[in-house]
C-alpha cells in the first residue's frame, strides 16, 4: 500500500496504529491528525481500551438478572445483595506491565482496580488475584513470583483492604507472558452509586489525587502488542504506585459523595487523562474543554502529549454541581490531595485541549469512540484431543498414596500459604473464611449476612477444548460458592489470550465466549464486568487461552457458611455426583506421568445446577458439616485437603480403589461431611431430587487411609504439602 500521508508512516505504526486506521482518523477529522491527536487516537484505538477485536464477541454474553444492578459498561459491575445493600466488583489485567517490572507492574493493577471499585461509590472490602507464570525451573520465574506477590501484599496492606483469596499457577506457555489479574469487591448501598456519565452544560470538570509525571505514556498502547527480546526497554511505560496516597483518595472520595456534589466520576486508569475524559462525554453525550495548564504537574516543561497520555496513579476527573468546587476542594485539600478544576461540560461533542493559549487537539467524541474500528476476525476452531486411554501397565493401586504425594507437593497443587500470609486478608475485622477455602467469605459489615468470592480457570482445559473450558472456567467459581453455602449471583471475568490476528488465537477466544455464554445463561450467573488482555505473547510464541473468572454470590445468613476443613471424627463422607474416572488433561496426567494428553472432560450443565442446588439444600438444612468442590487432582486431592485443613483423616472404605476413581477429574462433583446420625436423611434427598450419591468413607484419626490399600499421616502430608513455596523462594 501507498503511503500517502504527510505524517510520517513510522510515527503511525510506533503509535500502533494500521494503514487503514489511519486512514479513517484523516478521513474522520477532514485532515491530519497533530502529534497530540495521534498520541489520543493511540491510546482510544489500541486493543486494550477499545476491544475492537472482542466486543463483537463480548455482546453475546449474558449480562442482565434479577439481582444485576449495573451490568458492563461502567467502572465496575453491581450486584442486589438485599436490604439495599449492593456489591460492587471488578476483574483486571497488568500482564505486560508487571512481567518487565513485577512488584510495581502488581502494585497498580491491584491501585487501578481498587479506584475502579470505589469510583463507584462503594468502600473496597476484598481483593483477590489470579496470577500465571511460567515453569518454575525458568530463569525469571522466581524473580517474577517473589516481585508480583510482594507488589499485590505492599499495595494492598498498605491501603488496608484485604487480600482474602486467588489462584496460582505455573505452566510453560506463560515463560514469556506472566498474567497478573487483580479482583476487588466493595460494598455500597442501592442508591448511592455514582456513574461516569458527564452532564450539565458549562458544569466544572475536575481533576484530584495524586500530581501527573511521565510515568506510564504509552502503557494502554504497550499492553496491546506482543512482546520481544526488547522488552525490558519499556520499563519507562510501567507506572509507579503509592498506597497511601491512594489511600487518602479513597477516603477523601468517599466522603465527598456524601455531599450530592457529584455529577460524574471517573478513574484516570489506561490511557490517563485521555481515556477518563473521553469516557465521560461519550456516556453523556456531551463536550469536554480542558485547559491542560491547570493540571497538577509532577515534572517541568511537561507537554499536551504527555499529560494526556501520562497513567500515573492514583488521580480522578469528575465534573461536579456548579457552586460546591470550595467545598469539595477543602476535602481534598484536607487529605492532601491536588484538585483542580481543568475545564467544563459543553455542548460540541468534541474533546477540545488548550495549552497556554494554543489549541492542542479539537477532536469529535464520535470518532474516537463509536468509530473506532470493530473487527469481526477471521477464526478457526481447533478439533477438540479425544479421549485418552491410559496404559493399564503404568497404573498400580499400591501406589495411589504415594502419587498423592507427588500431587500435592507440586507447584500447581501444593499449599499457597507462602502467598497469602504476606497479604493482610484478616484487616478490616470482616474476613469470616480465609485463603485456603473453596471461596473466602467476607461479612458484610454490621450485618449477619456475607459475600461469598472466588477466582478459577483451567487454562490446560481451555487449550484442548476452548468451548468446555470456557464453560468450566465458569463452572468452577460456582461450584465453590455453592461449597461455601452461597447463592451465586453474578461473574466478572479477564479475557487473556495471545495474538487475535492469528486465527487460531480467535478461535480459541471465540470458543471460551461460546462456553462461557452457555454456562452463564443456564446458571443464571450473568457477567456484569470484565477486561480483556489479547497480544500476550512473546516472539511469536503464545499464552494458553485463559478466561479468568471472578464470582460473587451471597450468603444470606452467616451461621451456614461451610469451609473445607473436617469437623469432626466419625463422620461419614460422601460424593455428590458421578465419578467415571476422567484423567485426559489432569493433574495426575501432567504431574504424575509428565504428560499432556486427552480430552477436556464434559460439563452437563443441567447436571451441574441439580447438584448445587442439592449441595444448598443441605446447607440450608444444616445437615453438611463441611463441603468441597472436587476440582483439579480429583477425589482423593479434595478428601486430603479436607484433612490437611482440620487435621481430621478419613479412612476411604469404597469398592473401587484406582487410579481413575481417585484421581480423574469428572465434572460437577463435590464432597460433603454429614453426622451419621443424618445418613438416612441424605439417601432420601439424594433420591428426591435425583441426585447420585456415593458413600467415599469416615473420618477418623489424624490419618488419610485407603483400606486395604495404603495410609499417611495428616503430618508427613502436610509437611510435603506445605514446603516447595518456601524452598522455591530462599
Amino acid at each position: 500500500m501507498t503511503w500517502e500521508h504527510k505524517t510520517d508512516q513510522s510515527l503511525v505504526e510506533s503509535h500502533g496504529l494500521k494503514h487503514d486506521e489511519f486512514d479513517s482518523i484523516v478521513q474522520g477529522l477532514g485532515r491530519e491528525p497533530n502529534f497530540t491527536e495521534l498520541g489520543i487516537f493511540s491510546a482510544m484505538w489500541n486493543e486494550h481500551c477499545s476491544y475492537k477485536s472482542s466486543k463483537f464477541w463480548l455482546k453475546k454474553l449474558p449480562t442482565t438478572g434479577d439481582r444485576v444492578v449495573q451490568g458492563p459498561g461502567e467502572n465496575a459491575g453491581v450486584i442486589d445483595i438485599d436490604d439495599g445493600d449492593v456489591a460492587v466488583f471488578k476483574m483486571e489485567s497488568h500482564n505486560h506491565p508487571s512481567y518487565i517490572e513485577p512488584y510495581q507492574g502488581a502494585a497498580t493493577g491491584v491501585g487501578g482496580i481498587l479506584r475502579d471499585i470505589f469510583t463507584m461509590g462503594a468502600r473496597p472490602v476484598a481483593n483477590l488475584n489470579a496470577l500465571r507464570f511460567g515453569e518454575p525451573n525458568h530463569p525469571k520465574t522466581k524473580h517474577l513470583l517473589s516481585g508480583v506477590v510482594e507488589g499485590i501484599g505492599g499495595y494492598g496492606n498498605c491501603i488496608g483492604i484485604p487480600t482474602v483469596g486467588g489462584e496460582v499457577n505455573f505452566h510453560p506457555s506463560y515463560n514469556g507472558n506472566i498474567l497478573v489479574n487483580a479482583m476487588t469487591v466493595g460494598i455500597a448501598k442501592k442508591d448511592k452509586i455514582f456513574y461516569s456519565a458527564a452532564a450539565g452544560i458549562g458544569n466544572p470538570v475536575v481533576y484530584v489525587g495524586s500530581k501527573t509525571g511521565r510515568d506510564g505514556i504509552h502503557g494502554a498502547t504497550m499492553a496491546s502488542a506482543e512482546f520481544d527480546d526488547d522488552s525490558e526497554d519499556k520499563k519507562p511505560t510501567v507506572q509507579v504506585g503509592d498506597p497511601f496516597t491512594e489511600k487518602l483518595l479513597l477516603e477523601a472520595c468517599l466522603e465527598l459523595m456524601k455531599e450530592q456534589a457529584i455529577i460524574a466520576i471517573q478513574d484516570m486508569g489506561a490511557a490517563g487523562l485521555t481515556s477518563s475524559s473521553i469516557e465521560m462525554a461519550s456516556k453523556g453525550n456531551v463536550g469536554l474543554e480542558i485547559d491542560l495548564t491547570k493540571v497538577p504537574m509532577r515534572a517541568s516543561n511537561m507537554t499536551a502529549y504527555e499529560l494526556m497520555l501520562s497513567e500515573s496513579q492514583e488521580r480522578m476527573l469528575m465534573v461536579l454541581e456548579p457552586g460546591k468546587e470550595e467545598m469539595a476542594r477543602n476535602i481534598f485539600k484536607k487529605w492532601d490531595l491536588e484538585f483542580e478544576v481543568i475545564g467544563k461540560v459543553t455542548d460540541t461533542k468534541n474533546l477540545v485541549l488548550n495549552m497556554h493559549g494554543k489549541e492542542e487537539a479539537c477532536i469529535p467524541i464520535n470518532i474516537l469512540v463509536e468509530d473506532a474500528p470493530e473487527y469481526q476476525r477471521d477464526y478457526t476452531v481447533r478439533e477438540p484431543a479425544g479421549e485418552y486411554q491410559i496404559d493399564p501397565n503404568t497404573l498400580n493401586s499400591k501406589t495411589i498414596i504415594d502419587d498423592l504425594v507427588i500431587m500435592l507437593s507440586h507447584p500447581n497443587l501444593c499449599s499457597r500459604r507462602w502467598i497469602w500470609e504476606q497479604y493482610d486478608h484478616m484487616v478490616m475485622a470482616d474476613t469470616l473464611v480465609r485463603p485456603g477455602s473453596d471461596a473466602a467469605v467476607v461479612r458484610v459489615h454490621g450485618t449477619n449476612k456475607a459475600i461469598a468470592i472466588s477466582t478459577d480457570c483451567s487454562p490446560t482445559y481451555c487449550k484442548h477444548n476452548s468451548f468446555e473450558g470456557g464453560k468450566h472456567a465458569v463452572v468452577e467459581t460456582w461450584r465453590n460458592l455453592v461449597a461455601s453455602g452461597a447463592l451465586p449471583i453474578a461473574i466478572t471475568d479477564c479475557m487473556n489470550f495471545g495474538n487475535p490476528e492469528k486465527p487460531e488465537i480467535m478461535g480459541e477466544f471465540v470458543e471460551c465466549i461460546r462456553g462461557m455464554t452457555e454456562a452463564c445463561t443456564i446458571l443464571n450467573y450473568p457477567v456484569v464486568s470484565g477486561n480483556v488482555s489479547l497480544y500476550n505473547e512473546t516472539n511469536g510464541e503464545g499464552i494458553y487461552p485463559t478466561p479468568a473468572i471472578g464470582g460473587v454470590g451471597l450468603i444470606k445468613d452467616i451461621s451456614k457458611t461451610k469451609t473445607i476443613a473436617f469437623k469432626q471424627n466419625n463422620s461419614l463422607v460422601y460424593a455428590v455426583g458421578e465419578t467415571k474416572g476422567h484423567l485426559g488433561n489432569s493433574q495426575y496426567l501432567s504431574i504424575v506421568q509428565h504428560k499432556e494428553l486427552g480430552s477436556t472432560p464434559v460439563i452437563d450443565l443441567n447436571k451441574e445446577l441439580k447438584n448445587g442446588k442439592f449441595i444448598l439444600e443441605l446447607v440450608n438444612q444444616d445437615l453438611a458439616l463441611s463441603a468441597h468442590d472436587i476440582g483439579e487432582g480429583g477425589l482423593l486431592v479434595a478428601a486430603a485437603e479436607m484433612s490437611l485443613s482440620s487435621g481430621i483423616g478419613i479412612t476411604i472404605d469404597c469398592a473401587i480403589k484406582s487410579h481413575e476413581f481417585f484421581f480423574g477429574e469428572d465434572q460437577g462433583r463435590y464432597l460433603i461431611e454429614i453426622d451419621i446420625q443424618n445418613d438416612d436423611t441424605l439417601k432420601k434427598l439424594s433420591a428426591d431430587h435425583g441426585v447420585v450419591v456415593e458413600y467415599i468413607g469416615q473420618t477418623k484419626d489424624a490419618v488419610i487411609e485407603i483400606k486395604e490399600n495404603s495410609k499417611i499421616s495428616i503430618e508427613e502430608l502436610k509437611n510435603n504439602h506445605e514446603k516447595w513455596f518456601p524452598d522455591f523462594t530462599k
